[in-house]
């Protein structure tokens, strides 16, 4: 049990709990005698108000309180007095006991409170026998029933919390490793090519290899910048680096020449009036386009590349084409991680995502990115 649960809050309620009882047994005790025809005596309200302080501590020391309430009620009926107010202190007790205690000690416990209870039928003062098991049984028997319900409500919620966490922690992790895919498979896709077109170049034309190693260099760099802000989203224990934009469209015209210098001309066309977008559709639109022509640099063979943005009021659309080798080029082109994490990006903020072959040859890519639900 986690005693510092409820707090402060938790230790006024149980407070005001037990004046609460204490105030019904000082009060009840009496009349509930005089409806039964029976009298009170010198340790009658001695007895009530023992049972009512001790649920003072009833969520730090349940045990203890079920112990102390027990002892009470059962010499309190013992001695003859009559069933009362503070039987609604036991049974609080017991309902404690069941719902902040394992279930196996719970069980034990209040087995062997009914069975310290069930004394009084048999022995004492005034012994109503075997009518008494009845009402004696029913005084754990509900409580106990009350408590395992509370319990396990809590416990379920518990798991909820559990389960929810985990899932948001997934969920982080997945966007964070999608962002890294994007991020390195592009980077290596145009080092890869630049690194290509070095080696070819370098024994005829070394002058043609240096700009490759340099464009090798310039892509490597702006790969582990766009890297390290990627990074930092796991990393909460450090600033961002303020100075390192996050990518959106803005990053294009780079993302464009870093294309080129891997050769693959890109060509880029906008229809309506370019505006600031919402920070998620933003990059969701620049991995896409990102992703997508990292695919044409890795898949479509010697191919040109054209991207077309459109702005409309209620949604930006992404289409990426090439004039490459299409499905051709196999599994990876149609069936691979990137196209998933590209559909997952899109649909994940309710836009729509299809990718396959382009009727004029080559392939495709077209997304559409809602900017009312985003904003």
């Amino acid at each position: 049990m986690d005693r510092d649960r409820f707090g402060w809050r938790g230790a006024a309620f149980d407070a005001a709990l037990t004046l609460a009882l204490l105030a019904i047994g000082l009060i009840g005790t009496g009349p509930a005698g005089a409806n039964e025809g029976v009298g009170t005596g010198r340790a009658t309200y001695p007895l009530v108000v023992v049972a009512a302080l001790a649920l003072a501590v009833r969520r730090r020391w349940p045990l203890v309180t079920l112990a102390v309430v027990t002892a009470a009620t059962t010499a309190y009926l013992m001695f003859g007095y009559p069933y009362g107010p503070i039987l609604l202190s036991f049974v609080v007790a017991v309902y404690t006991v069941v719902a902040y205690r394992p279930a196996r000690a719970a069980a034990v416990a209040c087995g062997a409170a009914l069975a310290v209870l069930l004394v009084h039928v048999f022995v004492g003062v005034r012994p109503p026998g075997l009518l008494g098991l009845m009402p004696a049984v029913a005084w754990v028997a509900v409580p106990f029933a009350v408590g395992t319900t509370v319990r396990l409500i809590r416990e379920s919620a518990a798991r909820d919390r559990v389960d929810e966490a985990r899932r948001l922690a997934d969920a982080e992790r997945l966007r964070v490793a999608r962002e890294v895919h994007d991020v390195v498979g592009h980077g290596l896709a145009a080092i890869h090519m630049q690194a290509e077109i070095a080696l070819h170049l370098l024994a005829r034309k070394p002058e043609q290899a240096e700009a490759a190693l340099t464009a090798i260099s310039r892509t490597s760099k702006e790969a582990l910048d766009e890297l390290r802000v990627t990074l930092t989203v796991v990393r909460r224990d450090e600033a961002a680096d303020e100075r390192s934009p996050a990518p959106g469209l803005a990053q294009l015209p780079q993302l464009r020449e870093r294309l080129a210098g891997a050769g693959v001309p890109v060509t880029v066309e906008v229809d309506g009036e370019p505006r600031p977008l919402p920070v998620a559709v933003d990059l969701a639109a620049y991995r896409v386009v990102q992703e997508a022509l990292t695919n044409v640099l890795r898949h479509a063979g010697p191919a040109t590349a054209g991207v077309r943005l459109r702005y409309a009021p209620a949604e930006v659309a992404i289409e990426v084409t090439d004039t490459g080798r299409g499905a051709a080029a196999g599994p990876a082109r149609t069936g691979g991680y990137g196209l998933a994490g590209m559909r997952e990006r899109v649909t994940a903020l309710g836009g729509s995502f299809a990718a396959g072959p382009a009727a004029a040859g080559g392939f495709r890519v077209y997304a559409t990115l809602p900017l009312e639900e985003a904003t």
